[in-house]
């Protein structure tokens, strides 16, 4: 493995994933019951864009950097954006960029537990001096994958999952599949959220075929594209899975996905969409009511489903 996070740190995939990690953790906040937060691939878990690395790659020039200087909109992204600027250092500079993990350190509250798996000896190493004594962590050197089958299901049983692997292994989108099966029957009331990276969307076709039959519950989309997908070389969007979405989060996702697009994107190149791959099962078992009773037409229903 020799991907090193720090040369895409801060770019537009990080924003939108961070964006929606928001998003999710707000949802479970807000009841008072504590939750579980569970981080397959925490890598280091703050980012120092001050480095060569960064300003070589100038993805968070297009990213966060794109996103922090223009007025801040209202909403989840602009909560996001009020996280981030609370980890620099200096009020007047965006130096530095949080992780997944910081990023939910910052959101949990005192009864909520986390468990984070990160397989680099060095970026584990960073990721716990950044973490520091907060006890409410269990940090493991260990293989993500491994970790899901081990680790679950945590303490408290209501929470999330969020499997972020750096994708350099061939056929890693038809790993997470057989993953997510064991992972989802091991935690049946757990929300999985799969980050993966777009370059053709074409190219996604049969892990979007094999997620929707996979039997694992209701599969929502939510895809962000900065430029055209005629560019296979390089990253041109990314996605979020999102097994057992709670309730009616399409429609915040829609509203900033598209305000992501529009700020983040290439003139006339930029897209969002956010939709159902499937609905095979209510988002959790209190909701099955609401489900049922706002229920959309048939044809509607058909052409959700349809993958892309």
């Amino acid at each position: 493995m020799n991907y090193r996070h720090i040369f895409h740190a801060g770019n537009f995939a990080d924003v939108a994933k961070h964006v929606g990690l928001v998003c999710l953790l707000e949802r479970l906040a807000a009841k008072g019951k504590p939750f579980a937060y569970v981080d397959t691939h925490a890598g280091a878990g703050l980012y120092d864009l001050r480095r060569s690395e960064v300003r070589r790659s100038g993805e968070a020039e297009e990213g966060i950097r794109r996103l922090a200087t223009s007025p801040v909109p209202e909403g989840v992204i602009g909560r996001y954006l009020q996280l981030v600027r609370s980890f620099q250092p200096h009020a007047d500079a965006l130096d530095v960029y949080p992780g997944s993990p910081l990023i939910a350190q910052r959101m949990m509250r005192e009864a909520d537990r986390a468990l984070l798996c990160e397989l680099q000896p060095g970026q584990a190493r960073l990721l716990r001096q950044q973490i520091g004594t907060d006890r409410r962590f269990g940090i493991h050197h260990r293989d993500g994958y491994e970790g899901l089958g081990a680790l679950l299901p945590p303490q408290p049983r209501r929470g999330m999952v969020l499997i972020d692997p750096p994708y350099e292994q061939e056929h890693e989108l038809q790993r997470l599949i057989p993953a997510l099966e064991q992972a989802t029957r091991r935690w049946p009331t757990g929300i999985f959220v799969v980050w993966y990276p777009i370059k053709h969307r074409r190219d996604l076709r049969g892990f979007y075929r094999q997620l929707a039959g996979a039997g694992i519950g209701p599969v929502l989309l939510a895809e962000l594209g900065v430029r055209p997908g005629d560019n296979e070389a390089r990253l041109n969007g990314s996605g979020l899975a999102i097994i057992r979405p709670p309730w009616q989060i399409e429609q915040t996702l829609t509203t900033a996905w598209s305000e992501l697009a529009r700020r983040l994107g290439d003139a006339g190149g930029a897209w969002s969409d956010v939709r159902w791959l499937s609905r095979s099962a209510p988002a959790v078992e209190v909701e099955t009511r609401k489900v049922r009773r706002r229920s959309k037409p048939a044809a509607a229903t058909a052409r959700m489903r349809t993958p892309r």
